[in-house]
């Protein structure tokens, strides 16, 4: 089998990057209301300054999901990455922008890539590393010998305030009743943004500068254990079960705010911790794959900095203490940009001139949506 080699990385971050302050101005506010529910979830989750493919000014979308991909590719390609002699092109994201065709191909219509493979992977946050690990694979299994992986998300588009008005006035009473409805859904709005990733990778290291070796990307679903916590196009059930959209008539749409992202934000403190962290480090360290004393850089997507340290509690009960001085993280600057985050991540923290070789990275990517979580194990050549 092949080795497999990150050759480059690339962010594409749209428009100006918008403060705590303005935030609101750009997404809008609900009802002509400032959000009550801002400066709370503001305050825990660190983040100062994040970007929106929204215009401030007309408050229209600057760019679609597929859009923000291809100029991801786009700079790749300015870069340096032989986009050319890509065979493949794996896309993950959270939110496409439409139920079909899938997200990759949509992705391929907007470059002048030639025909090639393309494989779209849905998810949430574990989308992104997950398209990563198909070109790995591929690469690895000696199909083909160089490709493109992507992490990508518009959500903005779905968290302007405008899209909560007709719901709000014909549901004010509904949602009185129903306060945890409303902050399910206002507090996604303060914690997600907009962004893209893109990967190049190959079978050969670069010759005249670093490249990124991938030792291993592991992955687990506890979704047969835990219910869903943060989910869309469907209404969670008192039971705990989903009920899709398709079960719905159209009116109950909007009255249900189906199609909005919500968070079940109290299974999400109680099992973040256990079935992203302490269950997958556990069987990864009982199968000897890292050893938390070899790693330099740790690179955590975490969604708030409210999880900083209980995430290190939960690593070090599990004994994989890999000291805070060791992290690196740009949440407070380019925001929660879901798939998008550990490529984003990983583009700075590889252009930054403080990777030596021989030093090794563990990156962590969890996801809330029915609790999964992936481990990526790197080293610098």
């Amino acid at each position: 089998m092949s080795k497999v080699y990150i050759n480059n990385i690339v962010a594409f971050m749209p428009n100006k990057a918008v403060d705590n302050k303005n935030m609101e101005n750009v997404l809008g506010m609900v009802d002509g209301k400032p959000s009550l529910v801002k400066r709370i979830v503001l305050r825990s989750n660190g983040i100062k300054s994040r970007y929106y493919a929204i215009d401030p000014k007309t408050n229209e979308t600057t760019h679609s999901n597929a859009q923000l991909t291809a100029e991801a590719i786009k700079k790749l390609k300015d870069d340096g990455f032989d986009i050319d002699s890509s065979e493949l092109l794996a896309c993950g994201t959270t939110t496409p922008d439409q139920l079909l065709p899938n997200h990759a191909l949509m992705v391929h219509g907007e470059t002048d890539l030639k025909p090639i493979e393309a494989v779209s992977i849905a998810g949430i946050c574990l989308s992104g590393i997950v398209a990563l690990k198909y070109a790995y694979t591929s690469i690895k299994a000696e199909e083909i010998q160089s490709a493109i992986a992507t992490g990508s998300e518009n959500v903005s588009s779905s968290m302007r305030g405008r899209n909560f008005e007709p719901e709000v006035k014909e549901k004010v009473e509904m949602l009185k009743r129903n306060k945890g409805l409303v902050f399910e859904k206002d507090f996604l709005r303060w914690m997600l943004s907009d962004g893209a990733g893109a990967i190049g990778l190959s079978n050969k290291a670069n010759e005249n500068s670093i490249s990124l070796k991938i030792e291993r990307i592991f992955s687990r679903s506890y979704a047969s254990e835990q219910e869903t916590c943060m989910y869309g196009g469907c209404e969670k059930l008192k039971d705990g079960t989903i009920r899709g959209y398709k079960e719905y008539l159209p009116q109950e749409w909007l009255d249900k705010s189906i199609f909005s992202i919500k968070q079940d934000v109290k299974l999400l403190n109680e099992n973040i911790v256990e079935y992203t962290v302490k269950r997958p480090l556990t069987e990864m360290l009982e199968k000897a794959m890292f050893k938390p004393e070899d790693i330099d850089w740790f690179l955590p997507h975490y969604s708030s900095e409210y999880f900083k340290d209980r995430l290190y509690v939960g690593m070090k009960e599990v004994n994989c203490d890999i000291p805070q001085s060791k992290w690196f993280t740009n949440l407070s600057s380019k925001g929660n940009t879901g798939s998008a985050s550990i490529f984003i991540m990983l583009e700075e923290l590889f252009n930054s001139g403080r990777l030596k070789k021989g030093e090794k990275l563990l990156c962590y990517v969890p996801e809330s949506g029915r609790f999964s979580t992936a481990f990526m194990l790197l080293e610098v050549v």
